[in-house]
């Protein structure tokens, strides 16, 4: 018996391929593997954070478990919002989506007037005893926002919504760059540029793009000093303090193929932000090489699954927002193990469902309950009815 059939077979005791109440309806149609995966994924947070984590308190004269705790009490809301959002049809997901779009906009245009300055950016705000990074939900929220916008335009040609995305883009880069956040206007420009290249943007403009992408990204070398010199000290190691990322390859050196074992890491110890912007190293120090491979994995095998479980849609809306989202998950994970690995310039960003971070735990369990309700089953319409699955009735349905 395959393990799919395992799980099918010992659920079906609650869940009848039958049953046709909410919760019968959700489970046969939701991604159970994809569901496993992040289930991994935040089993493996909980020990990395348990494993990195206590260094960092001590440093900071609070509870070794500190930052686990709290970690812990983050995932429960995550994991809350994560299901309940899959749950949602197409048309509540762009409706939840705009809202919070709309919400991220505002607190994120507060914080960079209000916000509290840490580390040089003014990112975060104050609201109930808690520092929320409002910016963090623009990605998610963009990305299907977005996605909506583009594939209404392709249903309705006189409806502008390629024009009404590429200006919501522009507000949310500027309100990014402001901060300034040039790790998260890189990945909200993917996501962006990954779904206007999928809605069919003619090859010109795709070229247009890159020079454009490609001047940004000059310019921010240029007008901003912190970009400037994390470039030049990822080209040249001599031209400045490069302490974080020599101590993230050393704990992968000190790690080796196996690691050092769960709490045996050392170089973990002088390793700033070891349980956030750094956790990757910590892995490779005490699990090893293959345990970093297993994680990459996983990544991966969510990205080929999601992308497997909307190939055969024809639509458009599911398509793009797969897609924005699929490119934040994957990008953001990419970013992090790569400044780990001195692979790019250093970036702090967390790598997902194992980085501490309460904002990015949130957002996650935001877009990612969002990618699950987009990449449930549905009925396969015949090619005879497919055409009028583009009706304009079809379209008030779900767009409207």
């Amino acid at each position: 018996m395959s393990p799919n059939a395992a799980v099918n077979q010992k659920f079906g005791a609650f869940f009848g391929r039958t049953d046709k109440s909410i919760l019968g309806r959700w489970w046969w149609s939701i991604d159970r593997w994809t569901l496993f995966a992040l289930g991994v994924l935040i089993i493996m947070g909980i020990v990395l954070v348990t494993a990195a984590s206590p260094s960092v308190a001590e440093r900071l004269g609070v509870h070794p478990f500190y930052f686990v705790y709290r970690h812990i009490a983050f995932l429960i809301p995550t994991v809350l919002l994560m299901i309940v959002t899959s749950f949602l049809n197409r048309k509540m997901l762009w409706r939840l989506a705009s809202a919070t779009l709309a919400g991220a906009m505002a607190l994120t245009l507060v914080a960079d007037f209000c916000g509290v300055e840490i580390k040089g950016a003014t990112r975060w705000v104050h609201f109930a005893g808690l520092s929320i990074q409002p910016s963090e939900f623009l990605k998610p929220a963009f990305a299907v926002t977005s996605a909506w916008l583009i594939a209404r335009h392709q249903h309705q040609e006189k409806f502008p919504g390629q024009y009404i995305a590429t200006g919501l883009f522009g507000l949310c880069l500027l309100l990014l760059l402001s901060q300034p956040d040039l790790g998260m206007s890189f990945v909200l420009s993917s996501i962006w540029a990954v779904q206007i290249f999928l809605s069919g943007l003619p090859m010109v403009w795709v070229f247009a793009l890159a020079i454009a992408g490609a001047s940004g990204l000059f310019g921010a070398y240029l007008f901003f000093p912190h970009v400037a010199s994390r470039v030049d000290r990822f080209l040249d190691p001599q031209a400045g303090d490069n302490y974080q990322v020599t101590k993230s390859l050393e704990a992968f050196s000190n790690g080796g193929l196996l690691g050092t074992g769960p709490g045996h890491g050392v170089i973990k110890l002088n390793l700033p932000d070891a349980h956030a912007d750094f956790v990757f190293s910590v892995a490779g120090e005490e699990f090893g090489l293959l345990f970093a491979v297993f994680i990459v994995l996983v990544y991966c095998f969510i990205l080929l699954r999601s992308i497997f479980r909307v190939l055969g849609s024809d639509d458009m809306f599911i398509l793009l927002g797969t897609a924005g989202l699929l490119t934040q998950l994957c990008l953001q994970s990419l970013i992090h193990m790569g400044s780990s690995l001195q692979l790019i310039p250093a970036k702090g960003m967390t790598l997902p469902f194992i980085s501490y971070g309460g904002s990015s735990l949130l957002s996650l369990g935001l877009g990612i309950g969002m990618l699950l309700a987009l990449t449930r089953k549905r009925t396969q319409a015949s090619p005879s009815t497919k055409w009028r699955n583009w009706t304009t009735a079809n379209v008030s349905e779900n767009y409207g």
